[in-house]
């Protein structure tokens, strides 16, 4: 899409110099740019749109130096959202370029960081990208900026300001002191010389329990798969529709497309529900049989 930007490999000053030669656009030559990219995939419009808003990235860059990582890496991750939003760009809905790109630029800027930051992943919610994107900021505000443990009022404050839990605010306040090697030494008073591994608990299930759990929830799925092949189409369509959708589709929506009562949908319902019991019933009982006879 665009070929020829300024290279950043030649220092970051050189670079901010040079992207300050791109003139800023008129709100109607951007428009009428948009207009040509939007309907022709013009490269030399999309080549204009981008390098007219190169120093909006490098401006929304430097605000995430304080992450220890190069700053023409984070610039570079920018201009890639920068692109995406050109892409996309439909100057007729009214609003100006810089606008719409922004958040593409903040976007890619905040995964990049998200993926570089740590050896161990931070986590991609929204919840915990905005805790780790805030909490620097908001440890600033609170007079809270020396390294370690943060106070409990500090915590509550940060936990309440990001609206997540007071656990999530410890633990990344921890991580953004660094990545720690598991093999670093840690002096007992003994005298005797530990290591972080040492003391790690390992709280989740055992790989034989999670491999044990994933095969009795295929077991349970082939089963349910096998009851419900004894209804009849419409009848699979309600108990689909009414039991196993994640948000239930409502008796008068079924009644409506299947062009019945909604009485007949509840009683269809209430009938297929009665077949596919009593046939996983069944299987339950087929299966304790099974094991009683291993015993």
């Amino acid at each position: 899409m665009v070929n020829t930007l300024p290279i950043i490999t030649y220092g970051i000053q050189r670079y901010l110099d040079e992207i300050r030669k791109f003139p800023i656009l008129e709100p109607q030559e951007e428009y009428m740019l948009g207009k040509r990219y939007m309907e022709h995939h013009d490269p030399q419009a999309a080549h204009k749109l981008v390098t007219s808003h190169l120093r909006l990235v490098a401006k929304i860059a430097m605000n995430y130096r304080g992450y220890g990582l190069p700053i023409g890496e984070v610039i570079s991750e920018g201009n890639v959202g920068l692109i995406q939003a050109v892409k996309k760009f439909d100057p007729e809905r009214g609003f100006r370029l810089a606008t719409y790109a922004m958040w593409w630029i903040k976007a890619s800027i905040q995964e990049y960081v998200l993926r570089s930051w740590s050896l161990v992943k931070i986590g991609t919610t929204s919840s915990q990208k905005r805790l780790f994107f805030n909490l620097r900021q908001l440890k600033g505000k609170i007079k809270a900026l020396e390294d370690g443990e943060l106070k409990n009022d500090h915590v509550q404050k940060i936990a309440k300001k990001l609206n997540v839990s007071e656990d999530e605010v410890r633990s990344m306040n921890q991580r953004l002191s660094g990545d720690t090697s598991l093999n670093a030494p840690i002096r007992m008073k003994e005298g005797e010389n530990r290591q972080w591994q040492d003391w790690l608990v390992d709280e989740n299930e055992s790989q034989e329990s999670l491999l044990i759990k994933q095969d009795e929830l295929q077991v349970r799925r082939e089963m349910l798969r096998d009851a419900i092949s004894v209804l009849n189409e419409r009848e699979q369509r309600i108990f689909k529709a009414r039991r196993l959708y994640e948000e239930p589709l409502t008796l008068e929506t079924l009644s409506n497309e299947l062009e019945i009562s909604r009485e007949r949908v509840r009683q269809i319902e209430v009938r297929a529900f009665e077949k596919v019991q009593k046939k996983m019933i069944y299987y339950h009982q087929k299966i304790e049989k099974y094991q009683i006879s291993l015993n």
